[in-house]
């Protein structure tokens, strides 16, 4: 983290305690990205702010550092509000606020999302929290029902903002905002800045301080071509882009859940292993489907703009759009997922000649002239097939079992007896964990969890299946 920044953007250089200090350079967290070193000092000072910037800038530790030396411990009333549109974001910020919050002795943070019971969440809200993370309708269902008050919040945050406002939140966020201080802090971060978050800001800010950062990566770190092709072509054109390219790793954005299936079942058809995700899954499918996509256990993703947002993606190596968004700045916004962390990335578009205008609204705002190609300039490739290395083990035990990523690593390198370099990513959720496994290791680690045991008791696995 913190490649972009510059050399003197040390944390501590802030005014933070030398506890945080210590804590984020535990973490790796030695230079502050552009959107921390500028957002921080007046997140600190106490301003309202609007920051523009993209999934994977650095945003949670922009706003949580702030947030966390300005709570007060020894007192039990939320303190800080963090509304994000989705429960995979919330759970995403919500692990990352806890790592952040071992710098500062006895935090309790809660997350309220919907998808879940809310009595337990009832419960923890009762023993008093400090910080509460959530999604805007289930936050709402505990204001109503008296479950949860703010009258004490200092910090209000809004995390990506404009998708709140696409998910259709915008009256939640306005009732919520309806029970917080008036005299609170607003912190809104948005990927883009529509009219419509202008308008959220001055019905809910006071003389905010506006940060940008680049949303746009640096010039040659995404290599970025339009494929033309007639419109019964679409099809074969993205399938010759995965037999030219062979991409280990891609997103493949669709505008609907029903284009999002069609795709990914026509991928899998040609031995390319895809998954699909949009809102018509149940949370559980949603979790398993990020799970093994995040894992490496499936290479390719279909999705929706909506379902894709909050994704946590370390290294995608391509972003296909099947068909390009009607909206530059979203176009931008998906591509913005490829070429992270020091890495070139590609991102591959397939239009017809009917959403040629959406092209020129690209070029425009990009202000460079796209590289178009067309369909028949790719290479086909015969046989061409792409697996996963990596399958994923689904146990029926979690964080209600105090199962941690421990446990499960032990028991499969010690007892199982597999290396570990065989075990991947371990994701630890309420009542089932998921372990990426190299698909050779499959057969011993089901062998063992038959009959073995994990941390004293038995436990049942099963293989999550692709399609």
């Amino acid at each position: 983290m913190g490649n972009d920044a510059m050399p003197g953007d040390s944390f501590s250089t802030l005014p933070i305690s030398p506890a945080q200090v210590a804590n984020l350079e535990s973490l790796g967290y030695l230079k502050m990205t552009p959107i921390q070193a500028d957002s921080l000092p007046h997140v600190l000072a106490g301003r309202d702010l609007i920051a523009q910037a993209r999934t994977g800038s650095g945003k949670t530790v922009a706003f949580g550092v702030g947030l966390l030396e300005q709570v007060n411990p020894r007192f039990f009333g939320v303190q800080a509000l963090i509304l994000c549109p989705t429960r995979e974001l919330a759970d995403q910020v919500g692990k990352e606020l806890r790592r952040l919050a071992r710098g500062v002795a006895n935090i309790k943070l809660v997350s309220l999302c919907g998808g879940k019971p809310a009595a337990p969440q009832r419960a923890s809200l009762e023993q008093g929290a400090h910080l509460v993370v959530g999604t805007p309708g289930r936050v709402l269902d505990h204001l109503k029902g008296k479950t949860l008050k703010l009258d004490s919040l200092k910090t209000l945050v809004l995390d990506e903002a404009d998708r709140m406002l696409d998910m259709g939140f915008a009256e939640a966020v306005a009732e919520i905002v309806a029970h917080t201080p008036k005299n609170r802090q607003t912190l809104l971060f948005s990927a883009t800045y529509p009219d419509e978050i202008r308008r959220m800001s001055r019905s809910f800010q006071r003389n905010p301080v506006t940060v940008s950062v680049e949303t746009e990566h640096r010039a040659g770190v995404i290599e970025q071509i339009f494929y033309q092709a007639r419109r019964h072509e679409r099809n074969n054109t993205l399938l010759a882009l995965f037999e030219h390219y062979r991409p280990e790793s891609a997103l493949v954005f669709c505008h609907t859940k029903k284009q999002c299936d069609e795709v990914a079942e026509l991928l899998d058809q040609h031995r390319i292993q895809a998954l699909a995700i949009h809102g018509d899954l149940e949370q559980r499918e949603r979790d398993q489907v990020l799970v093994q996509f995040a894992n490496n256990s499936c290479p390719v993703l279909v999705a929706t703009d909506l379902a894709a947002r909050g994704l946590d993606i370390k290294s995608l190596q391509a972003v296909i759009n099947y068909e390009l968004p009607r909206d530059a700045e979203v176009y931008v916004h998906r591509i913005g997922r490829t070429g992270r962390a020091g890495e070139k990335g590609r991102a591959l578009s397939i239009y017809t000649e009917a959403e040629q205008a959406r092209l020129n609204a690209i070029e425009k705002y990009l202000g460079v002239p796209c590289i178009c190609d067309v369909y028949e300039s790719l290479d086909r490739r015969p046989g061409y097939a792409l697996k996963a290395r990596m399958a994923t083990l689904q146990i029926d035990a979690g964080r209600k079992q105090k199962l941690r990523p421990g446990d499960l690593l032990g028991a499969l390198t010690g007892d199982a007896g597999l290396p570990a370099a065989q075990i991947g990513k371990i994701d630890i959720f309420d009542t089932c964990s998921f372990v990426a496994l190299d698909r050779a290791a499959l057969r011993q680690a089901l062998d063992y969890l038959a009959r073995g045991k994990v941390k004293g008791r038995a436990v049942r696995a099963r293989v999550l299946a692709g399609r």
